[in-house]
């Protein structure tokens, strides 16, 4: 009795022990530099964004937050190096639509699964984009932009900063729901997108607010509608495009995620300091005044969140057969 006594005893040790250290672990986290991956290279929003939120994580955590920028086919190095790391909670990654719920079905050899190899931290919020013309285009709103196109099937040249992205899958979808055909015309980036369009190579645009604004302002560009849900804090006179086409939305969103079998304490701790980052004030006004929405999410709920959107953005990839070359 003595030695199967014996034998219980330790088979619950060893099942303990390694429980308790684990919880520790958490406990005790952090305890050195944090690396946050972001998958696009210095410079553009996603990295400004990033840096801003490492900054404020590195004074509530006690540890620094360190940005580390693995750009490159749209997203997927930085994505594979994130998935690829130990999952001991210093290894984090910001990712956006594209990532998460555009690639799974635009990539069909994609190495990695967006809801497999991740960990859900927060979806940290999304930011509407703009679609504007170029003065030339005689369209001044929604409706008449649709009539104009339905006038020239193939006429009219929307841009995008490249295949795959919410620029063009927006113009994707403004061609299903309205029932028109445009041409899609890629470039390498939105910057070059936007200056395409401000010299008239292309007629019309799906931007981030920000860089398109000035121009706007400036009568280089017209404004006609932005992709949200609701009207942007920062264009409250433009409509949406839901407004005439009920059911539209093309937002683009940014998350969180550690590798998958980070332990859940490690990814709550994770989640309760970016969503007192996210309540800072001043950050919050900053961002809301880029066109930013913050949000702020749970572990779940953003899982859910990607689970969603992976299936909305499919139906457009496939039925407007857009792929990669």
């Amino acid at each position: 009795m003595r030695s199967v006594a014996k034998k219980y005893i330790v088979a619950v040790l060893g099942a303990i022990l390694p429980l308790s250290a684990s919880c520790a672990l958490a406990r005790d986290y952090p305890v050195k530099p944090i690396r946050f991956l972001v998958p696009y290279s210095p410079g553009g929003g996603t990295d400004i964004l990033a840096r801003r939120l490492a900054q404020n994580l590195t004074d509530r955590l006690g540890e620094p937050v360190i940005v580390d920028n693995r750009g490159g086919a749209n997203g997927i190095i930085g994505m594979q190096i994130a998935a690829k790391a130990p999952p001991d909670g210093y290894t984090i990654v910001l990712a956006l639509t594209a990532q998460l719920a555009i690639n799974p079905s635009f990539y069909p050899n994609l190495p990695y699964d967006p809801l497999r190899d991740y960990m859900p931290i927060t979806l940290l919020g999304g930011a509407p984009y703009l679609l504007s013309v170029h003065p030339s285009v005689q369209a001044t709103s929604v409706e008449e932009l649709i009539a104009l196109a339905k006038s020239k099937p193939g006429g009219l040249a929307f841009g995008s900063s490249g295949k795959g992205g919410i620029p063009h899958l927006a113009g994707e979808m403004l061609d299903g729901m309205a029932g028109i055909t445009m041409l899609h015309v890629p470039f390498k980036g939105g910057g070059p997108a936007l200056t395409n369009l401000i010299a008239g190579q292309v007629q019309l645009l799906f931007t981030v607010i920000p860089p398109a604004l000035p121009h706007v302002r400036a009568g280089r560009l017209r404004a006609i509608a932005v992709t949200g849900s609701q009207r942007s804090r920062i264009l409250e006179k433009v409509p949406t495009i839901a407004e005439t086409l009920p059911g539209y939305e093309a937002s683009t969103w940014f998350g969180v995620l550690a590798p998958a079998h980070t332990q859940e304490a490690i990814a709550g701790r994770l989640n309760r300091a970016f969503l007192e980052v996210l309540g800072i004030r001043e950050l919050r006004s900053a961002l809301l005044a880029e066109g930013f929405e913050p949000a702020g999410s749970n572990p779940a709920q953003f899982r859910d969140h990607i689970r969603n959107e992976i299936a909305r953005w499919a139906k457009v990839i496939h039925s407007s057969g857009a792929r990669a070359d």
